[in-house]
């Protein structure tokens, strides 16, 4: 590993480790009983507990599926959308308040439907999930394809690149960049969404796990259930940050 890539990953951990022994410090004081603000290590302790009953496991790949499969429809689904509005001045001007609307609307808002129309389980958490992304990725994307150069168009009609070519040559790398930030901020959004579902409408699920030990009084499950949702998050940016790195993409971040 590259000394700059060690020192960033060293510098990486002064934060959680400072965090931690801040967290310790104030447990030791006792301004509240252990039993509502538990140690680092009552909550490791927990979180030891979870993974060896192996109910952690079956907890994260309920949330993920949810949360991968919401979120690549509304990817699927958005980016063409996005792609029709930002090349034609009428369907902006038709569509993109609509668009707004609804992206103006809090995803948990649409709890009461999902549960109505589609019962509990994995469907009303995957459609709180998609009303959570598509509308920002849509927006985004019509935002990005308005503000190409049209110098990029007319190079491209110079070249002949027509129809596909046209739009996977051009369009598409060029927008990229701010497409790829949006995902990483829409990938949170329904990561923090999947939580506040399962708490509702889940039987399983990160989420449902913080409910159910919030209703035990099991304070150290909790928390250690919350340090899993905040390191399964960081893990998901990390991921869609890895796309930024792609050749055809990375021009994007250094013109």
């Amino acid at each position: 590993m590259p000394a700059r890539a060690l020192r960033g990953a060293w510098l990486g951990l002064v934060g959680p480790a400072a965090l931690v022994a801040v967290w310790a410090i104030v447990a030791s004081l006792r301004l509240f009983p252990e039993s509502l603000f538990p140690t680092p290590l009552a909550v490791a302790r927990g979180l030891g507990i979870e993974l060896r009953s192996g109910r952690l496991w079956d907890d994260v790949v309920a949330s993920l599926f949810r949360v991968l499969t919401g979120f690549l429809l509304a990817v699927a689904l958005g980016v063409p959308a996005g792609l029709a509005v930002g090349r034609s001045r009428w369907a902006r001007e038709a569509f993109l308040p609509l668009v707004n609307f609804f992206r103006s609307l809090s995803p948990l808002a649409w709890i009461p439907f999902a549960i109505l129309w589609l019962g509990i389980g994995d469907p009303p958490a995957i459609f709180l999930i998609f009303m959570a992304a598509f509308f920002p990725v849509v927006l985004s994307t019509g935002a990005a394809v308005a503000s190409i150069p049209s110098v990029y168009f007319r190079v491209a009609r110079d070249l002949g690149l027509q129809g596909s070519e046209r739009l996977w040559q051009v369009t598409l790398p060029a927008i990229a960049p701010q497409v790829i930030t949006t995902l990483r901020v829409t990938a949170g959004l329904s990561w923090l969404v999947v939580v506040a579902a399962e708490m509702i409408a889940g039987r399983d699920g990160l989420g449902f796990a913080v409910w159910d030990a919030r209703n035990g009084l099991r304070i150290d499950l909790l928390a250690a259930n919350m340090v899993v949702i905040g390191v399964i998050g960081v893990a998901l940016d990390l991921l869609l940050m890895g796309l930024t790195r792609i050749p055809s993409v990375r021009w994007g971040y250094e013109r």
